[in-house]
């Protein structure tokens, strides 16, 4: 079992920056694949970034490449999200995951632990 903790949502102008993070605790942290995803209201949850289990790999949806950074220290099993150039659009609660499937996968389906999530809100 692995508990995940999200911190560091906030409300920002567009064109501002958060850094989300994420805490994990319980079972050893290296094996998972480690993903962030959001959601908005009235909409379902959708992938946004994740990263292997070394940090060799990461991937990002279209919406946010080149403004998002994945990155995760498994001295301290944390995995963090530096959002820049924040646009109203990325208003949305986004969720920590984690993936013991030994592929790297964007599927919500394969992510087995997910925190309760830290809300982000951008103002035009």
């Amino acid at each position: 079992q692995v508990q995940l903790v999200e911190s560091g949502g906030g409300l920002v102008q567009a064109g501002g920056s958060l850094r989300l993070s994420c805490a994990a605790s319980g079972r050893t942290f290296n094996p998972y694949t480690m993903g962030w995803f959001r959601q908005a209201p009235g909409k379902e949850r959708e992938f946004v970034a994740l990263i292997s289990r070394s940090g060799g790999i990461q991937q990002y949806a279209d919406s946010v490449q080149g403004r998002f950074t994945i990155s995760r220290d498994n001295t301290k099993n944390a995995v963090y999200l530096q959002m820049n150039n924040l646009k109203p659009e990325d208003t949305a609660d986004y969720y920590c995951a984690a993936s013991s499937r030994t592929a790297v996968l964007r599927s919500r389906a394969a992510y087995d632990y997910w925190g309760l999530g830290t809300q982000v809100t951008v103002s035009s």
